[in-house]
């Protein structure tokens, strides 16, 4: 918090406005002197305060994501983990505790495999790998720049206006939809793939790097870059940055189920407004929202209460809430690998359910080590 003063702050929503690349650029919009943007963006990296990366439009390169909530007998909650990575397909995955005891887990499957990546869940509950699992299918997902009109920098504190957002919530009702873009799948090869896959890992990844790990030419690899942000491959920069101490702070998942879709519509400007939201994801099929929830822990307790006036309300019909560990995240990027132009994207249910038998019994004989770990530095990734 210290570090959230107000030129920063107007950096980061200038970022968030226009993207993190251009840092000369950034300097005009925010009306700040280019040494002092570039200075301030490099200390905030260079101390681990800042990520920046793109969420790629994953139905526009054939992916469909999916969340996974996985409960493991007792006992084989590291095996459970590994049988869910065993697809390479996926994205996050961390130990929760709440309406599931076991695994939060985001994967990017193609949409050409949806079924089979459910027939592979059902083969892990055939096999005694896991004790049930839920299985959500997810659209777009937001990532909304933490709201600033609620910190004040002179003082470093924070207001949560509960009661406020109550309100809103229990008045809001859904606007006549905006033309969105189209998440048709367009042409797209391998090498657009992995440029994709490095502004995942890091959003200001130069041109210059781009075409060496391409072998490219830099105006080619400035050419491929441009066509992407052109054909909608980028849904979204992100501006990654934790707004209080993990020290004392919680992570949580919560499902908000919506009484009817107007209900949820309505909530999505005003999730995006509020300061305790990372990310929102609409649930394909139902009225309901999943949502990235990062909060200082003393105001745990008036995040349940708000939930539960939510159903009293009538806003929700009910809701889910996971505490997610930080300590347990694990993260990879899309799997650019298993892509090729000739065929598309390969996705081999019976290799997977092969490496499962193999493992097995050495999984079996696997003894449980502890070991202590640091505080990670957390990310808006998971």
């Amino acid at each position: 918090m210290s570090l959230l003063d107000e030129e920063n702050i107007a950096i980061l929503r200038t970022m968030k406005q226009h993207g993190p690349r251009n840092l000369l650029g950034i300097a005009r919009k925010a009306k700040l002197p280019y040494t002092t943007v570039y200075n301030r963006v490099t200390k905030l990296e260079g101390q681990g305060v800042l990520k920046t990366w793109i969420q790629p439009n994953c139905p526009k390169i054939g992916l469909s994501r999916a969340v996974v909530l996985a409960t493991p007998h007792p006992g084989k909650e590291i095996f459970t983990r590994e049988a869910l990575k065993i697809p390479g397909f996926w994205l996050r995955i961390a130990r929760c505790i709440g309406d599931c005891n076991g695994y939060y887990s985001l994967h990017g499957i193609p949409t050409a495999s949806r079924q089979e990546f459910e027939l592979y869940l059902d083969q892990l509950l055939e096999r005694g790998l896991l004790k049930n699992y839920r299985i959500f299918w997810v659209g777009d997902t937001k990532f909304p720049l933490t709201n600033f009109d609620y910190y004040k920098p002179k003082d470093r504190t924070w207001k949560f206006d509960w009661k406020g957002w109550l309100d809103s919530f229990v008045t809001s009702r859904a606007k006549p939809e905006s033309s969105k873009q189209s998440s048709q799948p367009v042409s797209f090869d391998k090498k657009d793939l992995i440029i994709l896959k490095e502004l995942v890992k890091n959003a200001r990844t130069t041109l210059a790097d781009l075409s060496k790990l391409l072998s490219l030419t830099l105006p080619a690899a400035k050419y491929r870059f441009d066509r992407l942000v052109e054909r909608g491959l980028i849904q979204e920069w992100v501006i990654d940055l934790l707004p209080y101490a993990p020290q004392v702070s919680e992570l949580s998942e919560v499902r908000f189920d919506f009484k009817n879709e107007s209900f949820m519509r309505g909530a999505e400007p005003i999730l995006d407004s509020l300061p305790i939201v990372q990310s929102y994801s609409p649930i394909t099929g139902l009225n309901s929202i999943t949502t990235r929830l990062y909060l200082p822990r003393n105001e745990v307790s008036n995040l349940h209460t708000f939930l539960s006036l939510l159903v009293s309300k009538g806003v929700l019909t009910s809701y889910s809430y996971l505490v997610i560990d930080p300590m347990t995240i694990q993260a990879q990027t899309f799997a650019y690998k298993d892509y090729s132009d000739d065929s598309g994207w390969n996705y081999a249910s019976r290799e997977y359910l092969k490496t499962i038998d193999n493992l097995m019994p050495k999984w079996n004989k696997t003894e449980i080590e502890l070991s202590p770990q640091a505080l990670p530095s957390l990310s808006l990734k998971l």
